[in-house]
């Protein structure tokens, strides 16, 4: 090909990215920007829990890569707003907050079977919550996946791992839960740890 002929496809390239995204920011549904917002909202939720959590017991295993996992999606759900000429909401209004520190509990143990219900909960959110209101779009589809499955199949793992057991009670959430309201309860549940008789 020649140099004239791979400038043409590139400016043909970045027109068509210019026109997608503005059609897609015409296209987006109050359901799905509200969808990817309570997404946004859940991972910066769950990392102020995790940093008020390693400000009480360190820079601690799962929670210093878990955090970092959570400050990566919550860029990701980011670059989705702003694809669809949306404001995007960089800073973490949960991050040193009363609300989330006064979550903290006792020990590390309870803090890693919070974490697996909080990755319970988040994987919930998305299969029950989010992904029916994206239905309609590709490629917030591929995100919420690879973060639901993110929450399933590696922070989820790493907190049972964590906690000694699986901590599958009726527990504290980060997610957004199923009403109108935040959170899915109070306490840590009744579930069994592994490691106890």
């Amino acid at each position: 090909m020649s140099r004239t002929t791979l400038s043409i496809i590139a400016a043909g390239l970045v027109a068509a990215t210019a026109l997608g995204t503005s059609a897609r920011a015409a296209t987006l549904s109050d359901g799905a920007r509200t969808a990817i917002e309570a997404a946004l909202e859940d991972e910066h939720r769950a990392e102020a829990f995790y940093a008020a959590v390693m400000e009480k017991f360190g820079d601690v295993r799962p929670f210093r890569n878990i955090i970092r996992a959570e400050q990566t999606h919550a860029s990701e759900l980011n670059a989705l707003l702003q694809g669809y000429g949306l404001d995007q909401k960089t800073s973490n209004p949960h991050l040193g907050s009363a609300e989330i520190v006064a979550l903290v509990p006792e020990t590390l143990a309870e803090a890693c079977k919070m974490g697996v219900d909080a990755e319970i909960a988040n994987r919930d959110l998305y299969d029950k919550r989010l992904m029916p209101s994206v239905k309609d779009y590709a490629d917030v589809q591929v995100v919420f996946a690879a973060l639901r499955d993110a929450s399933e199949n590696k922070h989820l793992p790493a907190f049972e791992r964590c906690g000694g057991g699986q901590g599958q009670g009726q527990g504290m959430g980060m997610g957004m839960g199923m009403g109108h309201g935040m959170g899915m309860g109070h306490g840590m549940g009744q579930g069994r740890n592994a490691a106890q008789p």
